[in-house]
């Protein structure tokens, strides 16, 4: 199972395609703006407002290290993904 937002690129043909050969895939696609049921809304909140924030971005390549940074530091606080997906009321059961 994928969960996807609306992105264009979610959508485009050969990706349906790609899926649609693909009996075990089954895609479900987010409402079209629903911010507060993707967790990774949370996680880029946390980087616009930590390590994205109030930074004069010299090049591309500080853009990606910045974020690198960032994402590296909420990997290893699990606090700060269950904070994320707790914002959307989402549950993760083990099967």
């Amino acid at each position: 199972m994928l969960i996807w937002d609306n992105l264009n690129v979610h959508k485009a043909a050969g990706l349906r395609e790609f899926a649609a050969s693909r009996h075990w895939l089954t895609i479900y696609y987010l409402p079209p703006y629903a911010p507060d049921l993707n967790p990774v809304e949370g996680v880029w909140s946390l980087l616009r407002r930590g390590w994205l924030s109030n930074v004069p971005f010299t090049t591309p390549q500080h853009l990606i290290q910045r974020i690198r940074r960032g994402l590296r530091h909420i990997q290893y606080r699990s606090e700060l993904i269950d904070g994320c997906l707790a914002e959307t009321g989402l549950t993760i059961r083990p099967t």
